[in-house]
């Protein structure tokens, strides 16, 4: 069965969502919660960053408090896994990636049903109907809503227009094109780093999809791995030389922190990596004028981008789940998301890109404008297949890593890499 399969009802609830506000506009009371307090576990990314500068508005707004327990992503991961499966309350509001865990926390039982809380529990203001349906559809598993869309993302190039014109490298159009522009560049600027993009394991996946569906491949077929088809086995042996030839040094160890911080710096001539990083990249001034921004090129399948989004969660172990929400309505409403695209959260409602503040923002730096144009080309031909469409979705991007980072460095060909990959992922398959 399919995710789209599962959430047959969705539009009924977004219209509900619409009534429900127009009934109980009158009766909402932003203050009906004053006095409690709700912990708030946030993984330390650009939205969350951006989000907690107005924690002092909310709390004003709604006289409840909010604790605030914060981690870099992968501590946040640990510290989430071990209070949930402690069963504990400690924890009312947490971030999640549907397309990553959200199957496997769904079917342990860990989300609260936000559903009824966006069709009975909304500010006149809310807008429930106005968030994207696919972000919407992407966070509901069994007809349950899991959570609100917070933003809209996937990898882009971040690319320099200077560097290029001085080694005399155009955009490329294809992989080919941009591994011989990493080529290029590499002898042009021996002392800056041609291209660089994820290598943890656990994080490779989220860019390495990218060009997996863009050689023309997919992780699955005929309910087994199809990590050894020739497409696929292509995107391995393209990611894997495009990091070993023409990447930094540790390339194995890098995330979006690192990527960043490269980039920023001036020491990488292209970097493939989120675009919720954006206002990261730019911090500082130096990259704005210099920094062109592209969708991955296309491969023999075609363009095919990964497109995701996170979302805000209440835990089904929450004792606070009534004033959750309120945290939740306020974080995701439309004035909120409009505010937070001006620090370059790609907002998940389609109405935020008209608003004149927005618009102007982006009118202001070319590279911006660049960003905006990319995002939608995500939002209207990408996939969220990052991993395997499984519930033990997590741990099969470990086995995806791992044998990209056994051709990487030198451990493996890419037929013995993802061979041992597949028996492993054939085997977490089948305990479905």
């Amino acid at each position: 069965m399919t995710k789209r399969q599962l959430v047959t009802g969705v539009a009924g609830v977004a219209l509900s969502a619409a009534l429900g506000t127009q009934a109980l506009a009158q009766d909402f009371d932003w203050k009906a919660h004053d006095g409690e307090t709700i912990t708030f576990l946030a993984n330390n990314n650009p939205w969350a960053t951006s989000v907690l500068k107005y924690k002092d508005d909310f709390e004003a707004k709604t006289g409840i408090t909010l604790a605030v327990d914060s981690y870099q992503e992968q501590q946040m991961r640990q510290r989430l896994m071990t209070v949930m499966n402690a069963r504990s309350d400690e924890i009312d509001i947490f971030m999640t990636l549907p397309s990553r865990e959200g199957m496997q926390f769904a079917a342990a039982g860990w989300y609260n049903d936000l559903a009824e809380h966006a069709k009975d529990d909304v500010s006149p203001e809310y807008d429930f109907d106005g968030l994207g349906d696919a972000l919407v559809e992407a966070a509901t598993f069994d007809n349950v809503l899991t959570g609100i869309p917070l933003n809209i993302e996937g990898p882009l190039l971040y690319y320099r227009k200077d560097v290029f014109a001085e080694c005399g490298v155009e955009v490329p159009d294809t992989l080919a094109d941009l591994q011989a522009a990493a080529e290029t560049i590499k002898s042009c600027k021996p002392d800056m780093t041609a291209f660089a993009s994820r290598g943890l394991k656990p994080a490779l996946p989220y860019t390495f999809s990218n060009f997996l569906h863009n050689m023309g491949g997919s992780y699955m077929a005929d309910g087994r791995s199809a990590l050894c088809s020739d497409a696929a086995q292509s995107a391995i042996d393209t990611y894997a030389t495009l990091l070993r030839d023409y990447g930094p040094p540790g390339v194995v160890n890098y995330s979006f922190y690192q990527l960043t911080s490269l980039y920023r710096a001036g020491q990488a001539a292209m970097s493939f990596q989120s675009s919720n990083e954006l206002s990261a990249v730019m911090e500082g001034g130096e990259r704005l004028e210099d920094t062109g921004i592209v969708p991955l090129p296309a491969g023999d399948g075609g363009s095919v981008p990964t497109t995701i989004g996170w979302a805000l969660s209440v835990s089904a172990f929450s004792d606070n789940a009534d004033a959750a929400w309120y945290f939740v309505q306020w974080a995701t409403s439309p004035e909120m998301q409009a505010k937070l695209a001006l620090d370059g959260i790609a907002p998940p409602r389609a109405g935020a890109a008209d608003d004149p503040d927005y618009q102007a923002w982006l009118a202001e730096q070319t590279v911006r404008g660049e960003w905006n144009a990319a995002l939608a080309d995500l939002a209207a031909t990408g996939t969220s297949e990052v991993g395997y469409p499984i519930v033990q979705n997590p741990e099969s991007r470990e086995y995806i890593g791992q044998a990209v980072n056994a051709v990487l460095l030198g451990d493996s060909d890419v037929a013995e890499a993802c061979a041992a990959a597949n028996e492993q992922l054939d085997a977490l398959i089948a305990r479905q």
